[in-house]
């Protein structure tokens, strides 16, 4: 069945147990992994992650994975991240076969309506789809308020419509930034507060003074010499750190999904190509270099570090200048070629 955009908040939260295969998929992939995260969430399930390539090369592994008891007796849902065509004869087979004990949850960029993956989700009363563009006025408010809600902030609509601009109204980047918030005014879905200007102005994104994406990119391209000059330009208290580190984060938010299709077998050009206009192009050389230098485990193990540097600086006593020189000059040696 094809969800609506009215629907699709009441399929995620309050999961059909029929469904056995949902597909999120569209120009906004940042919704599709949220609205994933979400019903993995609401399904209770831990994540268990197949790769494309394995289920093209045996089809029948994905019903074999999603029909399997797990070893230690909790739920567990499938997921699959990029999803394209090589699972399309899987996905069949499980759509076509008796009831699995896991559902299976599919991560894509834009798919055609002609793509044959999207007719199985949408075809099958025991398939989901749905596909996601980026939201704007209305409904990036709303996004940004149901967000807020989730994690226990009140949020007007003036305040939202901040936190929409200033994150470029990307859900994966709203609902990091406001974590971040929930977190600084002690927040809880059983203990819920009111987000204000004052908050966003004491810890929130969105400075507009200095290159602070300039930074992260000379430490993720291995520009040593270049980044200690830098560095040594920032002022002695250090407070461009937090703009800095998430310039860091939006661009390994950028990279992660590409670098995930990389290792799915498509070419970094490729990738870049079906980015369209949402990759600047001044960016394409850059972004080319950055997906051949850096493999996914060790993206992943670099935002793990950057969240954890940001929450050192905003609630701990370390030095920020020194703090966030030591950091991103160790992921500069790190990429550097062996």
């Amino acid at each position: 069945m094809k969800a609506s955009k009215t629907s699709i908040g009441r399929s995620v939260d309050q999961p059909n147990p029929d469904i056995r295969f949902y597909l999120f998929h569209g120009p906004d992939e940042a919704q599709s992994r949220a609205l994933a995260e979400r019903l993995l969430e609401a399904l209770g399930a831990a994540k268990f992650v197949v790769a494309a390539g394995a289920i093209k090369s045996d089809p029948a592994a994905l019903t074999d994975e999603a029909g399997a008891m797990s070893l230690f007796g909790g739920k567990r849902a499938i997921w699959i991240e990029p999803a394209t065509k090589d699972i399309e004869e899987g996905v069949a087979a499980l759509l076509e076969g008796p009831p699995p004990e896991s559902p299976v949850i599919a991560v894509a960029a834009s798919l055609g309506k002609s793509s044959a993956l999207v007719k199985l989700a949408e075809g099958s009363p025991v398939g989901l789809g749905y596909i996601s563009y980026a939201p704007e006025g209305q409904d990036a408010l709303r996004m940004v308020i149901d967000i807020g809600r989730r994690l226990g902030l009140k949020i007007s609509p003036p305040v939202a419509a901040r936190v929409a601009d200033g994150s470029g109204n990307d859900q994966a980047l709203v609902l990091r930034e406001l974590e971040k918030l929930a977190l600084y005014l002690d927040a809880s879905a059983q203990s819920p507060r009111e987000l204000d200007h004052e908050a966003i102005d004491a810890v929130g994104a969105g400075s507009a003074e200095g290159d602070f994406l300039h930074l992260a990119d000379l430490a993720l391209s291995g520009s040593v010499a270049d980044l200690a000059a830098e560095l040594s330009a920032l002022s002695p208290a250090g407070s461009e750190a937090i703009p800095v580190i998430r310039s860091l984060q939006r661009r390994l938010l950028m990279l992660a999904p590409m670098r995930a299709r990389v290792e799915c077998g498509e070419t970094p050009d490729a990738v870049m190509t079906s980015m369209g206009r949402s990759l600047f192009w001044k960016d394409k050389a850059l972004v080319g270099k950055l997906l051949r230098q850096w493999p996914a485990t060790k993206l992943a193990t670099v935002s793990e570090r950057a969240a954890s540097l940001e929450r050192a600086i905003l609630f701990g006593p370390a030095p920020d200048r020194e703090a966030l020189g030591e950091e991103l000059l160790a992921i500069a040696r790190a990429a550097r070629p062996r």
